[in-house]
C-alpha cells in the first residue's frame, strides 16, 4: 500500500499513517443535530471525510466509516442548559421529537447525495445507545472522574487533570481554565464551569427523557 502522511494533532505534525489492524481502518466522525436544514457547516466536514475515506480506499485499506446522528441531548447553548433543540423544535412544529429528527436525517442525507458525497458504513443514532452510553457514565463515575448533582451527572475535569493531560489535544491549559472560569453564575450545579454534562435530568416538561440510575434523562451531547 502507499504511504499515507496525515497530521497528528497530538504531535503537531504530520506522520505516517499506521493502521492499528491492517488493512483495515476505522473512522468514527460526528455527524449533524437534526433540528434544521443542513447547511455549509455540515457540507465541510461531510466533504473533508469524504476524501479520506475515499483515498484510504483507493490506497487498498478496508474502510469502516461511522458517522453519528445526534437526535437527543444536544442543548439550545451548547453549555449543558436550556432545552433540547430537537424538543424546542418540535413544540414550534407541534410534532413530535423522532418526527423532527426523521424529517430532518431525511433532509440532511437528500443535500449530502447532492454534494456526491458517499454515504458512511455505520450511521448510529444516538437515542438508540442510550443503554450504552449510560453504562459508560457508570464507568466514569466508578474511575473517580465524574459526579452527580440533583439527578444530573457531570465529568470532573479537575479530578481527571490530576492523573491526565487533560486539554492536550486542543492546547487549552487546565490551569488557565481554573483562573478564569472560578465565578458559576447560573451553573450552580457544576463544580467548575468547564464541566461537562454526561447526564441530564429531564424537566417535567421534556418528552424525550430515559431511566437511570440517577434521573429520568437523557445523555449529554459530549457523550
Amino acid at each position: 500500500m502507499q504511504n499515507l502522511k496525515l497530521y497528528n494533532t497530538l504531535s503537531r505534525k504530520k506522520e505516517i499513517f499506521e493502521p492499528i489492524k491492517p488493512p483495515h481502518v476505522g473512522m468514527y466522525v460526528c455527524g449533524p443535530t437534526v433540528y434544521g436544514d443542513a447547511h455549509l457547516g455540515h457540507a465541510r466536514p461531510a466533504i473533508s471525510f469524504d476524501i479520506v475515506f475515499r483515498y484510504l480506499q483507493h490506497i487498498g485499506y478496508k474502510v469502516r466509516y461511522v458517522r453519528n446522528i445526534t437526535d437527543v441531548g444536544h442543548l439550545e447553548n451548547d453549555s449543558d442548559s436550556g432545552d433540547d433543540k430537537i424538543a424546542k423544535k418540535a413544540r414550534l412544529e407541534e410534532l413530535e421529537p423522532m418526527e423532527i429528527a426523521q424529517h430532518y436525517s431525511n433532509s440532511y442525507h437528500r443535500d449530502i447525495d447532492m454534494l456526491n458525497v458517499l454515504r458512511p458504513s455505520i450511521e448510529p443514532h444516538a437515542s438508540g445507545h442510550i443503554i450504552e452510553q449510560a453504562e459508560m457514565v457508570k464507568k466514569i463515575m466508578n474511575s473517580g472522574y465524574a459526579y452527580e448533582k440533583n439527578g444530573s451527572v457531570y465529568f470532573d475535569v479537575d479530578a481527571y487533570a490530576k492523573k491526565y493531560p487533560y486539554g492536550e489535544l486542543s492546547g487549552r491549559k487546565h490551569e488557565e481554565m481554573l483562573e478564569n472560569t472560578r465565578e458559576l453564575t447560573g451553573q450552580d450545579e457544576k463544580k467548575n464551569s468547564f464541566d461537562f454534562a454526561l447526564w441530564k435530568k429531564a424537566a417535567p416538561e421534556h418528552i424525550m427523557r430515559w431511566p437511570s440510575d440517577w434521573s429520568d434523562g437523557f445523555p449529554g451531547w459530549h457523550m
